[in-house]
């Protein structure tokens, strides 16, 4: 016993070095290590992944029977080209690795731990073109968009991505460090997943104009959702996957925390009860309520007390409820899902949020400063605001966005995809 015991402690040689492998030898706990790590965030990246499903639903619980298979081809499209683009250009960008090299050199020491980080975050950087679909439903052109996500997936994101948590973060950073006293913190992406995603939206939304019939000589027509189990679908499914975007962003076992899970529960229900309450118990809201606490909670999760988080919450969903009708029908811009004040007007609180909440005054852990909080946040606004009108005005400029007048009538599944989602009601 105390012989095995020795042997597990300092470790086993993989090969007999005399095979001439040229492998290194490897501690058994090394690579117990490593192994967690690689389950850990694989298990926290399949959540994630769920997510998008989440997306799926959220949107063709919302849009007209006649756009419900592009809803689930589109987003499902925009994942896959995500997938390949992060792959070779935006995890390149953002953390400086390439996986262009032997299959052995990506296994490495580490049984393929940047692999796995990669698909984590992938599933971060395939949020962007997500959240932009549900606000641009039901008149947009198939194709530029997927080009538009591709863009925004491989390259604006990512460069972003870059200057907050990757390979530049030093610069950025330390500038934040020197004006503000702390660093930026966005701890799993209030600001720069839901944020940036959201601000990108806006322009395109607003270049492609309004649905036809929403708006007729000043006058709101609002254009009822389609379906409420598949729109509640979305929401509980995105609600779910929500605790692996939060909690599996610590990266690592060793790092994970109880309190980024209850901080990220608490947001929720929260978001809940106040779109209850603001709502006027409408169930759009209160689904979209469950979400609001989430994405204000992202950032600040890992600092913050938990009645903070239920704080959190509470004013990102009153922000969306009153943010939504402002959008809709004062500013009167057809943002079908709301993705605007839900993930950008909404990601930017909770960018704000951290700064108020973290504070240990209130119950936080502390080592945050209001200034860096604010500075990060209105960076990312800036930043997708410039991404989304020059990636759109040149796609409107050129190959155009928006589907003709005849196409939008007849609706996207059949102008675009050849078939209804309820095929034998065609038949009939």
């Amino acid at each position: 016993m105390f012989l095995l015991t020795t042997r597990l402690v300092q470790g086993r040689a993989d090969l007999d070095t005399s095979g001439g492998s040229g492998m290194e030898t490897m501690s058994t706990v090394t690579v117990l290590k490593s192994s967690a790590d690689v389950l850990f965030l694989m298990l926290g990246a399949v959540m994630v992944f769920a997510m998008h499903a989440g997306f799926a639903f959220l949107e063709v619980g919302t849009v007209r029977k006649k756009n419900q298979v592009n809803a689930f081809v589109k987003i499902l499209t925009d994942w896959s080209v995500s997938t390949v683009v992060y792959f070779l250009i935006g995890f390149p960008i953002a953390y400086g690795i390439s996986f262009l090299k032997p299959a052995v050199e990506l296994l490495g020491m580490t049984q393929g731990y940047d692999l796995v980080h990669y698909f984590f975050l992938l599933c971060f950087a395939a949020c962007i073109p997500a959240i932009i679909s549900g606000g641009i439903a039901e008149r947009a052109k198939f194709w530029p968009q997927v080009v538009a996500g591709a863009i925004f997936a491989g390259l604006c994101y990512p460069l972003f991505e870059s200057f907050i948590w990757g390979q530049n973060a030093s610069v950025l950073q330390k500038y934040f460090t020197s004006i503000g006293g702390a660093e930026f913190h966005d701890y799993a992406g209030s600001v720069v997943v839901h944020s940036i995603g959201g601000w990108i939206a806006l322009p395109a939304v607003l270049m492609l104009g309004p649905r036809l019939g929403r708006y007729v000589r000043a006058a709101s027509h609002p254009i009822p959702v389609s379906n409420i189990p598949f729109l509640a679908l979305g929401s509980w499914i995105l609600a779910v996957g929500w605790f692996g975007f939060n909690v599996m962003s610590a990266g690592s076992l060793g790092k994970i925390s109880g309190l980024v899970a209850v901080n990220s529960l608490m947001a929720m229900v929260g978001g809940v009860l106040a779109a209850l309450i603001a709502g006027r118990n409408d169930p759009g809201f209160v689904h979209n309520g469950a979400l609001a606490g989430l994405i204000a909670v992202c950032a600040g999760s890992d600092l913050m007390h938990p009645l903070g988080a239920l704080a959190t919450g509470c004013v990102a969903s009153v922000i969306f409820v009153f943010g939504f009708h402002f959008e809709q029908e004062k500013l009167k811009i057809d943002d079908v899902l709301g993705v605007w004040p839900l993930h950008g007007v909404i990601g930017s609180w909770g960018g704000i949020a951290a700064g108020i909440f973290g504070q240990k005054f209130l119950g936080g852990i502390g080592g945050i400063s209001m200034v860096s909080q604010i500075g990060g946040t209105l960076l990312a606004i800036i930043f997708a605001l410039a991404s989304g009108f020059a990636v759109y005005g040149v796609l409107a400029k050129t190959v155009g966005i928006r589907l003709e007048h005849e196409e939008e009538y007849a609706g996207a599944d059949l102008s675009i995809h050849k078939i209804g989602a309820y095929p034998e009601e065609s038949i009939r």
